[in-house]
This record gives structure tokens, sequence and C-alpha cells, in this order.
């Protein structure tokens, strides 16, 4: 699969960081987002593994951190549980947008509860997974001592083996947030996911959601794995799982391509909407990349400029020319190194440009050969790099065939 680095805004208006885990080949069938346990990150064992495995299954994923955790701005146990209710509903809304609707929400622990919250705000789920997780939100104080709760300031607490500082208005919330009934207002597929030993989120919280949830629901016993799915075949299960029940209720990908990228033929290539800026995700083939612009000029730099990929496909296709030229005269060519840039000036500062007049574009392109080659034999390469494909390309004016296609 494909792993893209991602960031939007959450509910405070924090900016949030993900990864999205696409297939590798073709295009996804559906969408999904993935809720991290309490106090986790989207980079926890459960997360990586579990979103990996359904993208191996055609189920682009994401997984985010909420505010204040992993590489996500803000403070985290400053703002409640309910935002993170409402950062869920914000990664969902960015995917809409810049990927395809999510159909699918699975949540691990408490982020299992933030899920059965969030979608019903999210018409296009239509399935939810949790995974070791509460009934209630409130189910996470037991593990908080009492003296810590009912004490001033604010509550420390380990949890994971990591120190925690929650503002008391954190734990309040998490106190008000009592109703073991939540899985009855989803009004979406369930599939509840618990281990019968979980130490951590007794197996008596995986039977109040589900028999207060309406069908169709079905429940998934996970034997012996711990709470934090630590081992990989217990994740992969987990994932296989997943994949094999939400086919069921998901309905085709609604991707902002149409699904064009699918149906791509050899020598085509396609280009999708990261934000609605600059963030494009480009794909040839099963290969990816994305391009932007610099922070200067409103995009995010996540990527080459489409000049700086220009260039690079000028410099890739006059190095690989070079190379199998090489190879077939029996030059001792070491190593070919190709350096450009583009530039834009007025024809009479330009050497090259005899004949022209006002502003030109002008691409110099610079060799770097090695080896134990005759004067002959570089003259010779410096001839043959205007050979290359993409070159005579460039200078052929290609005709440009636009084609309004209709959405699909």
């Amino acid at each position: 699969m494909t792993s893209i680095r991602v960031e939007f805004a959450g509910a405070e208006q924090t900016t949030l960081a993900g990864v999205l885990e696409l297939p590798e080949d073709g295009a996804p069938q559906a969408y999904a987002v993935f809720a991290h346990c309490f106090t986790c990150s989207k980079n926890s064992i459960a997360a990586a593994r579990i979103s990996r495995a359904l993208a191996s299954q055609g189920i682009a994923t994401l997984r985010f951190d909420f505010t204040g955790l992993g590489d996500s701005a803000g403070e985290f146990g400053s703002a409640g549980f309910v935002s993170n209710v409402a950062d869920l509903v914000a990664a969902a809304q960015w995917m809409e947008a810049t990927h395809g609707a999510p159909s699918l929400l699975v949540g691990h622990s408490l982020g299992g509860t933030a899920a059965l919250m969030a979608a019903p705000e999210l018409e296009h789920v239509k399935a939810v997974c949790t995974i070791g997780s509460p009934a209630s939100a409130s189910h996470v104080l037991q593990h908080f001592g009492r003296s810590q709760i009912d004490g001033q300031g604010d509550v420390q607490v380990t949890l994971g083996g990591r120190q925690f500082a929650l503002k008391p208005s954190f734990v309040e919330e998490l106190g008000r947030l009592t109703d073991t009934s939540i899985s009855r207002q989803l009004r979406r597929a369930l599939l509840v996911m618990h281990a019968p030993q979980d130490e951590v989120v007794g197996i008596g919280q995986a039977h109040l959601l589900f028999t207060a949830a309406l069908h169709p629901k079905s429940f998934v016993s996970l034997d012996d794995a711990d709470h934090l799915i630590t081992r990989a075949a217990d994740a992969t299960y987990v994932a296989d799982t997943i994949a094999t029940w939400a086919r069921r209720y998901l309905p085709p990908a609604n991707t902002a391509t149409g699904g064009a990228s699918s149906a791509l033929r050899e020598g085509e290539v396609w280009i999708g909407e990261h934000d609605h800026a600059f963030w494009r995700e480009m794909q040839a083939g099963g290969h990816h990349i994305d391009a932007d612009e610099p922070r200067a000029v409103g995009g995010g730099d996540h990527g080459p400029t489409p000049y700086d990929l220009l260039l690079m496909s000028l410099g890739a296709c006059t190095s690989m020319t070079l190379r199998l030229y090489a190879n077939r005269k029996g030059y001792a060519l070491e190593d070919v190194q190709v350096r450009l840039r583009h530039e834009r000036l007025h024809a009479q500062d330009c050497a090259e440009c005899d004949g022209k007049e006002g502003k030109v574009e002008r691409i110099t392109r610079e060799l770097f050969v090695r080896g134990s080659l005759s004067e002959e034999q570089r003259a010779d390469l410096l001839r043959i790099a205007d050979r290359c494909p993409v070159h005579r390309t460039l200078e052929g004016t290609p005709v440009i065939v636009t084609q309004l296609m209709r959405d699909q």
C-alpha cells in the first residue's frame, strides 16, 4: 500500500496530522477513518497495522491524531471528549472533500465510542466497527484513582506507560457521558469486536453495546488478543474480518475522481485533489506522487511544483537516454547526473534565442558525466542528450487536446 502524510483542520481549528493508507493497485473500493484509543496515536500498533491491512483489502483508510496527541497541534486534556468526536467528524469531512466520502468508521477502545457518536452526523457512513470499546465514555474513569477525580487541579494519569495531565473539565465531561445505549442511536450496521479476557475494557462493555444496538449487528470474539492489539496476527485478523463484513454494507466508493484512476491505460496518468488549493495526488500505474506549490504562494510544500516535475521528467529522460546509449556503445560511463532550471526572461537577454522577441522560456540543462571518457565520447553524449524523447516532445510543440468529461 501507499502511505501519504496529511494535515487538516480539526474541531478547534488546530492542525491535525494523519496518514492516509491507499491500496497499492487501482482506486480504492471504499474509504474508512480509523479512530485510535484513548491517549494513543495514529502510529499505535493497532492503528497502523489495521489501517494498512484494510488498505491492502481495497479500503483506503485515514488514521489521525486527535487534538494534542501525536503530531497534532493543541493541548490534550484541555478540550473535552466531545471535541474528539468533532475531530473525527472533521477528519471524515476532509476525506470526503479531498478523496472520497468514508463509508466506514473503525474505532479502537474509546475511539470506538467516539465513532459511535460521530456516525449519526455523517450521512455517507454506512457501517461502524468498534474494537475493545466501552459502552460509554465515562467507563475510562475507572482507570483514575478516586482521589485524583475528587482532587483539585489537573488529574495526572498514567496510561500505556505514558503520563498525561487532564483538565478537571475533561474529567467532569467524561463523568457526564454515562449513556450506555449509545449504539441504539447509531442506525448503521455495527460490528462489535472484543476479547473476552480484555483487562482494560471488560467484555461486559461489549455486551452492553451489542444488546442495545439495533440490527444489522454482529459480534466477533478476539479470543486471547490484548487490549492494544499488539500482535501482528491479531491486527491482520481484525482487518480481514472488518473488510469481509463491511463489503455487505459499503456502497461503491464515492471518490473525487469518479473512479478515473482505476481504469488507467498504459501511458495514462491521473491527478486528483488533496485539498482545494494546490496540493495534488498523482498516479501512474501503481506509482503515486504528490505535487504542490511553495508556502510562499499559498501552497503547503507537500511535493514538487508542476515545473519541478517538468524538469524532473526531462532530466530523467536525459539520464536514461545517455545511460542506454553509453551501454550500447561500450563507453566507460561510471555515473551520469543532470541538473536543470527553468527561467522566463526577455529574448534580448537570452544568447540562445536569436530571432525571438518578447518574453521567452529557457531550460538550462547541465550534464555531469564521470568515467574514462575521451573528448569525442563526451561530445557524443552531449549530442545524444538532445535526442531524448521528452526533449523532442518539448521542442516539437505537441498538440494538446482537452475534453470536459461528465462526472462519474
